[in-house]
């Protein structure tokens, strides 16, 4: 099938290295084809290793040049090679240094980690196991080194040198042409989080002072022209800086940070020490080019990766298991700070959101696997929706569980004793154990079981009694590998609503916690509330308190009740978001009950006029999630088998008409009442206000197709920002005919110039849901803003067309073809960007049989390709398992 190794990795079979390096010299001589790498290790063995074991040093395509030991030359015979690792058969037994040349060509690096040189600028992307493309060396996350650093390159070709830590040195090379710059991270580090750029770019600088008293200069380096974009990233780093020191009390440890924004990049970002290195959508910023999507993404990503220099660098992972001991626990951290920033509930509802739309249904499907995975063939294939997102769930219920004061004092405790270790889940929780006297040795199973749990609740209400009695079960099905589940430990914040609101909480139960919380810790559990007036309405897991589904035994007028009156904005939502998946999941399991959604629109339609007239004006960011029905994923996923994605699309489209006919005349009055025409801000009051105008125009869209045509040229021609614009162009996606392909005509001839909003009108068209849309992108594939190099580019077109629920699922197959075709193509380039897109098969079990068998096959051609890359090979072989 491939020729790549894909032994198997286990958690079980974890071992300290042999051998440690405490320092790292590196002197890199840039060139495009064949650039120099010296490096100069100081190495010694490690005590907890094994005596007298070899020195066994990783490596991926390398070319060695030449070998020291202790600066005089390495006998042949005393080592072996080859450009997957280098072998020292019996090193000295002490402290030694060990020199190594090696060359490598960054020019032809089309897989982007290692050092590579794209778009004219030479950049690194190291983690996982990327510094191996660059030398020899120990490439785990356990061994931490000091790193000094000096790059040499051409002054004309790349003016600009960074790499970790601080500028310690900078002059011209005897000659003039070429210039160096040596860098020098005092702070040990695993190669992972090794960084360099090189290259022609602007930079815009601001000084910074930490609380605890450190002078910092901040920069952000842009490609020459776009230092004008530069500013909003800069920003949002002051900020995110001023927070972590007010909320978490830490502050930065270097004189220099810096951020550097490129165009061809695999990841988000990278959380380099002291050089963060980001695609440039998450760094370029102004009305014209960002969305308001945009500006919040960036705001978010800026912090992700600053926040990263506690929890990710100065601790960092024992191993790769550990991975979401750094990415859910600052994937949390930058959720509390753009809550704080923003709206908290509606923060909440848009991660809430992306959780159930790409971790529920990683959790349902074959790719299913715990926060900590027990065994891996290719690491990089579990960056994944449940490290991340689920992780920070997990942050999130301890927190709940301990309390806020304990929680603080943990991470105190946390950042204190782990310092400069590489860590593990263990040591993480145990800090929190001690502060807050709980044992968690049950809650440390999120960590371990793979599934989403669902909790099945009932309530009755005893009137002679005065009481009313919740019940309370859970469950998680079986998932890959893991056939048999055990109960987790289960935050519940519950209130009980009545008539006039929030009724006391009085209960004796121990699973009580106080606050409005219930513990469920067990496969079922019964309390009883006392002196309760009234037959009262449950409203449980508020503010999505735990990542489960919950089956409540509630009708849909108590559903609307809660949306009306709960005291909990999440719920609320969550409210009008079960009545309305109700409505979709009947028509989409069953056509012939479309007929039913007149019915279900005209009941949501009476309770959603009154919300819009009483209460949208004031939150119109809220009032914006809850006009957005349910996905189609979401639907599909409550269905859960013999999934018709067309009927589903029909079903969505059809309640989204009787909506937006009903409620026609309120929203063009919103639209109107919200259209202040005031100068753009990206602030979250603005940015709400956009939001609901531009639902409603999507409503208005599908209702009567002419008139959201009209109103979507007057907003395009008449827009100051790109997000009313994209919306304009949303919105006449849905409506065929000349007018559409005259106003997709007319946006890209506006933006042309600039690839990142290209991107955006290429997934525009790649989501249109009708047969033509692959043949349109099959066209797309020649314009001149598409490269098949370019991962924004890739996940803009392909990745778009793989996320169009009707058109990737077509009946004949065809949808599946086209994106088997490119993920082998684009594997033989870019095997990150391949295999990730190869995950758009992952929930092809849950369809209808035809479907079912066509999506199979195009899986299977792939998995039987020859050589293909580790990366997808594993993507293959456990979609198919």
């Amino acid at each position: 099938m491939r020729s790549e190794d894909t032994k198997l990795i286990r958690l079980e079979d974890y071992r300290p290295s042999d051998w440690l390096i405490d320092t790292v010299d590196l002197d890199i001589s840039l060139y495009p084809v064949k650039t120099r790498v010296r490096a100069l290790l100081g190495l010694r063995p490690n005590p907890a290793g094994q005596p007298d074991a070899p020195l066994v040093l990783d490596g991926d395509e390398l070319s060695l040049s030449a070998l020291l030991l202790d600066g005089l030359p390495v006998e042949t015979n005393a080592y072996s090679v080859t450009p997957q690792g280098l072998t020292l058969h019996a090193p000295p037994a002490r402290r030694f240094t060990l020199t190594i040349d090696t060359e490598i060509d960054p020019s032809a690096n089309t897989k982007l980690m290692g050092l590579y040189r794209s778009s004219g600028v030479y950049c690194t992307q190291c983690e996982a196991d990327g510094f191996r493309r660059i030398s020899y060396f120990l490439d785990r996350p356990d061994i931490m080194s000091v790193y000094t650093v000096r790059l040499e390159a051409a002054q004309a070709e790349a003016p600009v040198l960074l790499s970790n830590g601080n500028l310690v040195a900078a002059g011209q090379v005897p000659g003039g042409e070429r210039h160096f710059a040596v860098w020098h991270d005092p702070h040990p580090k695993p190669a992972y989080l090794f960084a360099l750029v090189g290259g022609a770019l602007d930079v815009v600088r601001q000084d910074y002072v930490t609380a605890d008293g450190r002078s910092v200069e901040l920069a952000v380096y842009v490609e020459p022209g776009k230092a004008d974009r530069a500013g909003w990233a800069m920003d949002c780093l002051v900020r995110c800086m001023r927070w972590d020191e007010r909320v978490f009390g830490r502050n930065y440890d270097l004189d220099m940070f810096n951020v550097v924004a490129v165009s061809d990049f695999n990841m988000g970002a990278m959380e380099n020490k002291g050089l963060n290195i980001f695609n440039d959508k998450y760094v370029l910023a102004d009305p014209q080019t960002a969305s308001d999507g945009d500006y919040a993404s960036i705001e978010a990503i800026i912090a992700h990766e600053y926040f990263h220099n506690w929890t990710g660098n100065r601790i960092t992972c024992r191993d790769w298991f550990q991975l979401c001991l750094k990415e859910g626990l600052t994937v949390f951290r930058d959720q509390e700070f753009s809550s704080d920033e923003r709206s908290r509930p509606v923060k909440r509802i848009a991660d809430v959101r992306t959780l159930r739309t790409t971790q529920f249904s990683e959790d349902a499907g074959p790719l299913a696997h715990p926060v900590r995975p027990r065994a891996y063939k290719e690491i990089n294939n579990f960056y994944t929706p449940t490290v991340y997102e689920k992780g920070a769930e997990i942050i999130r219920m301890l927190k709940l569980l301990v309390g806020d004061d304990a929680f603080r004092a943990g991470m105190d405790l946390y950042f204190l004793r782990c310092d400069g270790m590489a860590a593990t889940i263990e040591d993480f929780l145990a800090c929190f154990a001690e502060t807050s006297g709980r044992e968690l040795a049950a809650f440390a199973r999120w960590y371990e079981q793979s599934g989403t749990p669902t909790i099945v609740a009932s309530g009755h209400y005893d009137a002679a009694a005065r009481s009313y009695t919740l019940d309370l079960a859970q469950t998680t099905a079986p998932t890959p590998g893991q056939p048999d589940k055990v109960p987790v430990v289960l935050p519940i914040v519950l209130g009980l609503v009545g008539a006039g609101g929030d009724l006391p909480l009085q209960t004796t139960s121990p699973a009580y916690a106080g606050a409005g919380m219930i513990v469920l810790d067990q496969a079922c559990l019964s309390v009883t509330f006392t002196d309760v007036a009234e037959p009262p309405i449950p409203s449980l897991l508020r503010g999505f308190s735990a990542p489960v589904r919950l089956e409540l035994d509630l009708g849909d007028a108590e559903l609307l009740r809660l949306f009306s009156a709960d005291s909990d904005p999440f719920n609320r939502w969550q409210a009008w978001q079960t009545v309305a998946s109700r409505a979709l999941v009947s028509a989409g399991r069953d056509p012939a009950k479309h007929d039913t959604l007149a019915m279900s629109a005209a009941a949501m339609a009476d309770v959603l006029g009154v919300f819009l007239r009483d209460q949208a004006p004031a939150d119109p960011a809220f009032a914006a999630q809850v006009l957005r029905l349910p996905s189609l994923g979401d639907i599909a996923r409550e269905i859960g088998r013999d999934v018709d994605p067309d009927a589903i699309f029909a079903a969505h489209r059809g309640l989204s008409a009787e909506l937006g006919r009903r409620l026609g005349p309120q929203l063009l009055a919103l639209r109107d009442a919200l259209d202040t025409q005031t100068r753009y801000s990206p602030d979250a009051a603005s940015a709400g206000r956009r939001a609901l105008r531009n639902e409603g125009l999507g409503l208005i869209a599908i209702a009567a197709p002419q008139e959201g045509a009209r109103l979507a040229e007057a907003q395009f021609s008449t827009a100051d920002n790109l997000t009313d614009r994209l919306a304009a162009l949303a919105a006449m996606t849905l409506v065929p005919g000349e007018a559409r392909e005259a106003l997709i005509a007319r946006f890209a001839q506006s933006c042309a110039a600039e690839p990142l909003v290209m991107d955006k009108w290429l997934m525009a068209q790649a989501l249109i849901p009708e047969r033509a849309t692959l043949d349109r992108v099959r066209t797309l594939m020649q314009h001149p803003a598409f490269s098949l190099g370019n991962p924004n580019r890739v996940r803009a077109l392909i990745g778009g067309f793989a996320a169009n629920m009707t058109q990737f699922n077509r009946p004949d197959g065809e949808g599946y073809g086209f994106i088997a075709d490119m993920v082998i193509a684009l594997d033989r380039t870019n095997p990150q960007i391949a295999s990730r897109l190869l995950g758009s098969f992952k929930s092809w079990r849950m369809l209808e049989p035809g479907r079912k068998a066509l999506a199979e096959a195009r899986l299977a051609m792939v998995a039987q390709t020859p050589n293909l890359s580790r990366d997808v090979a594993d993507i293959a072989e456990r979609t198919l398992a």
